[in-house]
């Protein structure tokens, strides 16, 4: 079982930055591949990062350039710098953590958080 809690989200003009955090509850000694996902009202949820258990991270093109994904395992921690925003980045965010991954997804069973949303306007 994994918990996973993401904070950090807020209303910020486009070009400004956030960092999302993502504390994560999980079984000593187990490895997981993480996962950054947004989604928007009426579309499905869009991978954002991914992020293994050797720290190797994959980024949409949409982000890439931007946007920073990375773990403090002694924290158990998992973060997501987002600079240069745009008002297409608005979503709500979710962490997401599985066993294993492929690309931009996260393979079931998957354990996600509950989100935090991001609104970039002006």
């Amino acid at each position: 079982q994994v918990q996973l809690v993401e904070s950090g989200g807020g209303s910020v003009q486009p070009g400004g930055s956030l960092r999302l955090s993502c504390a994560v509850r999980r079984a000593t000694g187990s490895n997981y591949s993480m996962g950054w996902f947004r989604q928007v009202p009426g579309k499905g949820r869009e991978g954002v990062a991914t992020i293994d258990w050797a720290s190797t991270v994959l980024y949409a093109d949409s982000v890439k350039g931007r946007f920073t994904a990375s773990q403090d395992n002694a924290k158990n921690t998992l973060y997501l710098q987002m600079n240069s925003l745009k008002p297409e980045d608005t979503a709500m965010y979710y962490c997401a953590a599985a066993e294993y991954r492929s690309g931009l997804r996260l393979l079931s069973p998957t354990y996600w958080g509950r989100g935090t949303q991001v609104t970039v306007s002006s």
